[in-house]
């Protein structure tokens, strides 16, 4: 299988890659990228995919950057992690959220609640890693079929243990942090999940754009536990216990944004 795709910056309008082998992730040979250029052209699709993070492709990796001298061409070809494959995923996910809804509407019964949604989130769990046995990989960035049904029997196995400890054993104050983000789902996304806060706090640096209040945080947590992987860890915990204050104190203030 070949895949063209056009890089300019490499002195060629044409780069031509040979996967080679069938099944392959790389970002110029799955599924994904081929359906969607195929049937969307390398003009509508993304133009600054995950993957130009990686060591192949910037030298400022894992945060974008220029690409290395001896970068593969592929690292400026376009890529849309939301193609038409993994849109149609993310739909069987709702799919799956909205069955789980159902049984909380028309099941009224606790107990009978929890087995419905335990009987159906094991199927999903087994059914992602059975997938994966067979060769579909788990991947996020590409969301294959496997990566949908484990991802969404284990949020499901999640949802049956807290519905158990607060709506069948009311306990609700230590959960009344995610209550709050809840309550102000939508700004919080905005804010933390498309990183609007932290780029905008990542403007403001000491003399050079790697020493931001962001960055040099979360250096600092990573020497503190010896462990970039257990420091990052931490950092993305207390990121989240931070906006869990900000919608608490959104409620305080009784101020909820919806659409």
């Amino acid at each position: 299988m070949e895949s063209r795709s056009p890089v300019s910056g490499y002195g060629l309008s044409i780069q031509t890659v040979n996967c080679g082998v069938r099944g392959s992730l790389e970002p110029p040979c799955n599924v994904v990228g081929l359906i969607d250029r195929l049937l969307l052209g390398e003009k509508h699709l993304y133009q600054r995919p995950v993957y130009r993070r990686t060591k192949e492709c910037s030298v400022n990796s894992p945060d974008y950057g220029p690409p290395p001298s001896n970068a593969p061409g592929w690292c400026l070809a376009p890529f849309d992690p939301e193609g038409i494959l993994s849109s149609l995923m993310a739909a069987i996910t709702c799919l799956v959220g909205l069955h789980f809804g159902h049984i909380l509407v028309h099941v009224k019964d606790h107990l009978q609640r929890i087995i419905f949604w335990s009987v159906f989130s094991v199927f999903l769990t087994l059914a992602g890693y059975v997938l994966e046995l067979a060769g579909v990989p788990l991947s996020k960035p590409l969301y294959t079929l496997s990566y949908m049904f484990i991802t969404a029997g284990v949020s499901g196995l999640l949802l049956v243990v807290l519905y158990y400890i607060v709506d069948v054993k009311c306990f609700q104050k230590p959960m009344i942090l995610f209550q709050w983000m809840g309550m102000n789902a939508l700004i919080l996304y905005a804010l933390a999940a498309c990183d609007l806060f932290s780029g905008a706090l990542q403007g403001f640096y000491w003399y050079s754009p790697e020493n931001n209040l962001v960055d040099i945080t979360e250096r600092f947590i990573q020497a503190s536990f010896n462990s970039k992987k257990w420091g990052t860890l931490v950092f993305v915990m207390l990121e989240i216990l931070f906006w869990g204050l900000v919608a608490g104190f959104l409620h305080a203030k009784k101020v909820y944004i919806k659409l």
